[in-house]
């Protein structure tokens, strides 16, 4: 499985990066899911890259151009909550795209430990379809896996680009260990070594959907 991080090109992309980790700018909470979306615009643009193209002849007012287009456009997924804006910053990019959505969620045990369940997932068909998978955090790397299996157990995509803006290391491996498509593109915008017990990613930046959203009970 390719891995591909952003974060080691210098760019823009770095600064919104910066912007949703820092704990004096994170607390608006609308200018974090902008930021995020606007992170999600800049994965698309490159994921972009990577799709098949054909020469399209288009009909201008004064004659014929001929452009190379997408032959298609990719199902965009993501896992609730904290998915969203991120979701939301491809979609304005994959604007005629279909959607999926995956609803993941912390069953918590009386040893303090936790289990990853999904709960449901509304999707399109996504047999032969380019699936771009999104989520902010990659911490365990749990719940991406078991979306990732949600999927399989439905349909077979040619191709799933699984992108998630944080990614601690240890999630990054337990990923490409587990994971049992070979057609898949790891995309980050940062790596962080270290994890804590209760699988939050170190320095991180918090728990996104409540950054995004508000505090759950």
């Amino acid at each position: 499985m390719e891995k591909i991080n952003l974060g080691k090109q210098n760019s823009v992309f770095n600064h919104f990066i910066q912007e949703i980790r820092d704990v004096n700018i994170q607390n608006d909470s609308m200018r974090f899911r902008r930021n995020i979306e606007r992170i999600g615009e800049i994965f698309a643009y490159e994921i972009s890259k990577k799709m098949e193209y054909e020469n399209t002849e288009i009909s201008t007012p004064l004659g014929t151009s001929t452009e190379s287009l997408m032959k298609e456009n990719p199902v965009l997924a993501t896992i609730l909550r904290a998915g969203l804006p991120l979701h939301q910053g491809f979609l304005n990019y994959f604007d005629s795209s279909d959607n999926c959505f995956i609803s993941a969620y912390r069953e918590n045990k009386k040893d303090g430990d936790f289990e990853v369940k999904v709960e449901y997932m509304s999707s399109p068909d996504l047999n032969g379809k380019t699936v771009i998978l999104c989520d902010p955090m990659l911490a365990s790397g749990s719940s991406m896996i078991l979306a990732i299996e949600t999927i399989l157990s439905k349909a077979r995509p040619k191709h799933i680009h699984i992108v998630a803006i944080i990614a601690s290391t240890e999630g990054v491996n337990y990923v490409k260990e587990n994971i049992t498509m070979q057609n898949c593109t790891l995309w980050l915008g940062a790596e962080d070594a270290d994890m804590t017990a209760q699988s939050y990613i170190v320095p991180g930046l918090g728990d996104a959907g409540d950054l995004a959203f508000g505090e759950k009970k």
